[in-house]
């Protein structure tokens, strides 16, 4: 999908120099797919103390039941 952005100029020479990258696409790519796995991560931090914690399960001994 072709789309125009209106990108800064700096971030994107910034992102190139430290990413890796050989294209702007290829760079723009990649800092979506970090934005999306870092904010992942962020709403797996949201569940931090929202789980109840079984500490007696032995997931050894459910394993050796199948």
């Amino acid at each position: 999908m072709a789309t125009n952005l209106g990108i800064d100029p700096d971030l994107l020479d910034k992102a190139l120099a430290i990413g890796g990258e050989k294209t702007t696409k290829a760079t723009v790519n990649r800092a979506l797919r970090e934005f999306i796995a870092r904010r992942g991560q962020e709403r797996l931090l949201d569940l931090f103390g929202k789980l109840d914690w079984d500490a007696g399960y032995d997931h050894k001994l459910d394993r050796s039941r199948r």
